[in-house]
C-alpha cells in the first residue's frame, strides 16, 4: 500500500487506501539517493544488486541508478517470490560484511580481475556522488536543445556519408546525425539535427570515465561509439560534416 506521507515513491498527495502497485511488477528502491537528488554518504547503486542477483539466478528487467524493476509472469508462485527475497536478504548480509567480490561474484570477478580484492561497499557510489550524476542527468534533459536542421535532412547526411566521427571533447556545437539515448533512463536525449551543448558533453564525459573505471558495469549510451585510435580507446558520436 502506498501512503501519501511516505517520501520514497514520489507520487504526491494520494487518496487514503489508493493502491497503485501491480502484483506482477516490482520496483525495488536501493539506498543512496533521495527523491530530490541528494546523495547519502553511503549507498548501494542498483547495478551492484542486479549483478549479484544475476549470479544467483534472478534476472532483472530494467535497472536505473538506485532502483531496479522486476517483471513476474502471471501465475507467479510464492516459491519464486521467495527466491528473490532470499537472494536480497543474502545480498544485505554480504554487503554488511563487505564481502570480497571473488567470493560472492566469482564469475564476474573472473571476467573482471580488477574487482577480485574489492568488497561490495567499495563500488560505484562514491563515483556517482563525486560527479553528482543525478543532477547532471536531470540538467541535460532540461538544457537547451537547439535544432540546426530537420531530422530528415540530418538523416540524409548520414545516408550519403556526409558525416564525421567526432570525439567527445570536440562535440560541443556540433550537429548530431544520430539518435542519442542514455540508459538509464532510456529516454532519447538528442535527435538527428540538434546541436550538442556543454551539459550534454559533460554527461558523455561522465559516461566515458565511468566505463573506464568500472568495466562490467558500463553505462550504455546508444549512439556513443567506442573504438581504438593509436592504441587508445576513444568515444565518438557521428555528426553532420561541417561545411
Amino acid at each position: 500500500m502506498i501512503r501519501a506521507e511516505d517520501d520514497w515513491h514520489g507520487f504526491g498527495n494520494l487518496a487514503p487506501g489508493f493502491n497503485m502497485l501491480d502484483p506482477i511488477k516490482a520496483t525495488v528502491v536501493t539506498p543512496g539517493l533521495s527523491l530530490d537528488g541528494v546523495f547519502s554518504d553511503s549507498g548501494i547503486p542498483a547495478s551492484i544488486v542486479t549483478k549479484y542477483l544475476a549470479e544467483h539466478g534472478v534476472i532483472i528487467e530494467k535497472c536505473g541508478l538506485y532502483s531496479f524493476f522486476i517483471m513476474f509472469t502471471i501465475g507467479i508462485t510464492k516459491g519464486r517470490w521467495n527466491t528473490l527475497v532470499t537472494a536480497l536478504q543474502q545480498f544485505k548480509d554480504d554487503y554488511d560484511k563487505n564481502q570480497p567480490m571473488w567470493r560472492i561474484l566469482p564469475q564476474f570477478a573472473a571476467a573482471n580481475p580488477r574487482y577480485e580484492a574489492m568488497g561490495l561497499r567499495d563500488l560505484i557510489h562514491d563515483f556517482y556522488k563525486a560527479y553528482d550524476v543525478a543532477r547532471l542527468t536531470t540538467e541535460m534533459y532540461l538544457s537547451d536543445m537547439i535544432p540546426a536542421m530537420k531530422p530528415s535532412d540530418a538523416f540524409a547526411k548520414m545516408a550519403h556519408r556526409e558525416i564525421d566521427r567526432v570525439a567527445i571533447e570536440e562535440l560541443e556545437g556540433r550537429i548530431t546525425a544520430i539518435l542519442l539515448t542514455p540508459y538509464p533512463p532510456g529516454i532519447p536525449l538528442l535527435i538527428p539535427g540538434e546541436r550538442f551543448n556543454k551539459t550534454i558533453v559533460d554527461y558523455l564525459r561522465f559516461a566515458r570515465d565511468f566505463n573506464e573505471r568500472f568495466p562490467g558495469f558500463e553505462t550504455d549510451v546508444h549512439g556513443l561509439v567506442k573504438r581504438e585510435v593509436d592504441g587508445k580507446r576513444g568515444y565518438f558520436v557521428d555528426c553532420v560534416r561541417n561545411q
